[in-house]
């Protein structure tokens, strides 16, 4: 059920996303009278060769355009008579243009038709930043919050020089308001912290190719060390029809729900030694997998002892509360849009400094770039809407990044063509174009490839 979940958000996701990308396209290539022949979602062929598998789950003519839901789940296209593109080879192009053909129609204008997805994206990312903005606000760790306790510091945060207590002072060299800002400095070249450790203050430098291992931790590397209560005890599952034919029947009890806790309790103390901070229990926990501890439990205000062997991977089953105090602001419409667009583009900027890493080198490729695996785990097994549209809008931005890369077959590549012939006055040759539209396939295809099975590997290896 979990997999469904993920691959429903991931579907739908895509789908708003593909669907409004195409309609970019579609609603410029109609203001400038161009006639579109088709606008689908997904492919109603086999991608990238427009005559296998022909066909359509549905499909409906109005006017010049047949619309219509294609078999192969991979975007979508929109066909505007007289372009070259996946749909359609130079070869059914030999004719005089046509005044309705998109290439009998001035450069600008079909410059216009190319970027009108990635600006429709745009707009969609602004458009979803916006109205989180100005429903939820801004829930934040403020900087003195966050050094009340200091920080956690995980296994590769310890190997670069934190240490767990410690308080950030500021992030490369410049103060800071949330702790957010400190996660999202470490794209950033030539990274360092300075912290306060004792009395005295230290600068942690960050190496340049650190993302490659921070790519490899499930934990965050730097987490606010916060006092917690407990918020929800785990439930056993019932087993899986493939654990049932391994021959479990019964519901497996994790060590909470056996030992009777509830919402609202406190772990006081484990083995006798006092139990403050979330992080270092479960740092406790892995050292004592398997082992019966005593838990010294507090509920409504009085202690109990409780005896709980510790699961196999150093577990108890529950969901903390955070005891930790969040600040909040409220935005008013034109902040939210502010802060919106704002949120929006700077996903285009880590995006650049992202590759910017990729190209120097600091940071592999199959570390950095996500997949279909990867996106439908952030999703998340839970469907929770905040959660959907922030990635959504986030993926808006990505596509919109993505499709103005200069590659032949990408919208980018198409605009780059245009831009020649708006500067020199002349087209590329038709030949030119479809070449370029079947190298720019082949590397789309091999970007694909490349991905999916990184992800697959990952999913299933790791």
């Amino acid at each position: 059920m979990d997999g469904l979940v993920m691959a429903g958000q991931l579907i739908l996701g895509l789908s708003i996303l593909v669907s409004l990308h195409e309609f970019g396209h579609y609603i410029t290539a109609k203001w400038f009278k161009m006639r579109v022949d088709k606008f689908y979602l997904f492919f109603d062929f086999l991608f990238p060769v427009p005559t296998v598998l022909n066909f359509a789950l549905f499909k409906k003519k109005i006017g010049d355009t047949e619309y219509g839901l294609g078999w192969f789940p991979l975007g979508g296209y929109v066909s505007i008579a007289g372009m070259i593109d996946e749909t359609q080879d130079a070869s059914k192009l030999s004719a005089v243009p046509e005044p309705w053909e998109f290439r009998g129609k001035p450069a600008w204008q079909r410059l216009i038709v190319m970027l009108g997805g990635i600006i429709v994206n745009v707009i969609l990312g602004i458009a979803i930043y916006f109205g989180i903005n100005y429903k939820t606000g801004n829930n934040y760790i403020a900087k003195d919050e966050l050094n009340k306790n200091g920080i956690y510091a995980g296994r590769l945060a310890q190997e670069v020089g934190f240490r767990t207590g410690d308080k950030v002072l500021k992030v490369n060299g410049k103060d800071f308001k949330e702790y957010g800002e400190i996660g999202g400095a470490i794209l950033d070249d030539n990274v360092s912290y300075t912290v306060e450790r004792a009395g005295k203050t230290i600068e942690v430098v960050i190496p340049s190719d650190f993302l490659n291992k921070l790519s490899d931790e499930k934990d965050q590397f730097i987490q606010p060390l916060f006092p917690f209560k407990i918020a929800q005890v785990t439930e056993p599952k019932k087993p899986s029809l493939l654990s049932k034919l391994f021959g479990k029947s019964e519901p497996e009890d994790l060590p909470a729900f056996k030992a009777g806790l509830k919402s609202g309790d406190k772990i006081v103390t484990m083995n006798g030694q006092p139990v403050v901070y979330y992080q270092l229990l479960k740092d406790s926990l892995t050292k004592y997998a398997g082992k019966n501890v005593a838990f010294g439990i507090e509920r409504q205000g009085k202690i109990d002892t409780i005896n709980m062997t510790v699961s196999p991977i150093g577990t108890l089953g529950f969901m903390t509360e955070r005891l930790i105090k969040l600040s909040h602001e409220d935005y008013t419409i034109g902040q939210a849009f502010v802060m919106g667009a704002t949120d929006a583009f700077d996903v285009v900027v880590k995006n650049v400094k992202g590759f910017k890493k990729i190209f120097a080198g600091d940071v592999r490729a199959d570390k950095a770039l996500s997949g279909p695996f990867e996106i439908a785990a952030m999703y998340g097994a839970h469907w929770d809407w905040l959660n959907f549209w922030s990635l959504t809008g986030l993926l808006s931005m990505a596509l919109a990044f993505m499709n103005l890369l200069p590659i032949p077959a990408l919208d980018g590549g198409h605009a780059l063509f245009l831009l020649y012939e708006i500067i020199t006055g002349r087209p590329p040759s038709e030949k030119v174009l479809e070449r370029a539209q079947q190298v720019g396939t082949v590397i789309l295809l091999a970007l694909m490839v490349f991905v999916l099975g990184n992800g697959a590997f990952k999913a299933f290896f790791k």
